[in-house]
């Protein structure tokens, strides 16, 4: 798909999915509204403030994210400042209105012991997307976020989000890294709810580099300890096979590519020693903020313990090539899969693990996508076999060779 194709597509299902979150979250009708602002607009919503008050929603709009780019950081800028003077009609036209009887605001009230206002994230078209709220007081500080869980991939994501966020901020202690507290978790008309402290996502990062963050991805990596053996001994490798099977009754010719590529990864790496340990599962730049003294890390609903140790660094520059450099997905495939050795050995990966734990995260990645759907859900890499499935076969194929 060009990329021409894939805006016009994510501009659509934002659209059409504006209607529907406001449709979870507002689902009465009454005489009595809340107003609420459509940033930038109606036809490419991005975020959805509250009008209360001009200082809410300069709040809500200044912290509801951080722009990686200059250019968008300077519009966003002008449009708090608008909000602040009285003039945001005329860059943030476009208004909606909500019922206020027993919407989720009442109840994150009660949860949280004062009134709230709350911002509502318009995101692109993913399998995973779900409501996600800024939270704020009548002062606009953003207290918590919360998340809601309405279908059944969500659902499993918020509840092991909820797990990983109480293991992760209670039970162990880290140094550093810091992670939000579980302040709830419970169920609001039938949809499981989360609601977390406020990490500062919205302030500009100080670049840490490379060495900080790799300490930090081995601090989490080892949180639950560390257990090395064999890959064909290790539970990861009964839980991958496990879910290849449940792809191989799909049927269709990418399933069966995926799981032939799986199998055949586990098979020839069987006795190869590796170390397991915990990873994030979507630790990204947009996922983290680097500060001075620790690095901020949120979103843990693909927390998960016992994977190949270094799965969060080849993660991390894939998705960094892909989206912050926008380096084509193929090439950054081809680019990590040539450079797994120095991505990893600042993590302590051995030259001799470093391949085999790549195309085996590699493998893992499109076995989630696969697995929750993500083209029909229209996320932009969906598609596995425009990008990802290539070049994993390629790769398959030239160690049978050598």
């Amino acid at each position: 798909m060009s990329r021409a194709l894939q805006t016009a597509d994510d501009l659509r299902r934002r659209a059409t999915y504006l209607a529907e979150v406001v449709g979870q979250l507002y689902p009465e009708s009454g005489e009595e509204t809340r107003p609420y602002i459509v940033v930038p607009n109606r036809r490419k919503p991005r975020v959805l403030i509250p009008a209360a008050t001009r200082k809410v929603a300069a709040g809500a709009l200044a912290r509801y994210s951080r722009p990686a780019a200059r250019a968008a950081r300077a519009k966003r800028d002008a449009a708090v400042w608008a909000l602040r003077l009285g003039l945001d009609r005329l860059l943030l036209p476009h208004r909606i209105e909500v019922s206020a009887a027993e919407g989720i605001d009442d109840h994150l009230s009660a949860v949280l012991g004062h009134d709230v206002h709350i911002s509502i994230h318009i995101g692109p078209a993913r399998a995973n997307r779900k409501p996600v709220l800024q939270i704020l007081d009548g002062d606009a500080r953003t207290v918590a976020f919360a998340k809601l869980g309405v279908n059944q991939l969500t659902r499993e994501l918020v509840e092991a989000e909820t797990a990983a966020t109480r293991r992760l901020s209670e039970y162990w202690d880290l140094r550093r890294l810091r992670v939000p507290r579980l302040l709830h978790s419970g169920t609001w008309r039938g949809h499981n709810l989360m609601v977390t402290s406020a990490l500062p996502a919205w302030t500009q990062p100080i670049e840490c580099g490379e060495t900080r963050r790799i300490e930090a991805m081995s601090e989490l990596a080892a949180v639950a300890g560390t257990v090395r053996s064999p890959l064909g001994e290790s539970d990861y490798a009964h839980r991958l096979r496990t879910r290849l099977k449940l792809l191989a009754q799909r049927g269709d010719t990418e399933a069966d590519t995926l799981v032939a590529a799986g199998t055949t990864l586990l098979d020839r790496y069987a006795t190869i020693e590796l170390t397991f340990g915990a990873w994030h599962g979507d630790w990204s730049p947009w996922n983290t903020c680097e500060a001075a003294d620790v690095i901020y890390l949120w979103d843990l609903e693909r927390f998960e313990t016992g994977v190949p140790f270094g799965f969060d660094a080849v993660h991390y520059r894939l998705q960094d090539d892909i989206v912050t450099h926008q380096v084509d997905p193929t090439t950054a495939v081809l680019l990590l899969a040539a450079n797994s050795s120095a991505v990893l050995s600042p993590m302590g990966v051995t030259p001799s693990e470093s391949e085999p734990t790549t195309l085996l995260y590699l493998v893992d990645l499109a076995v989630r996508y696969m697995g929750d759907q993500a083209e029909q859900a229209g996320a932009s890499l969906g598609a596995l076999g425009r990008w990802l499935l290539p070049t994993l076969l390629r790769h398959i194929a030239r160690q049978r060779d050598v």
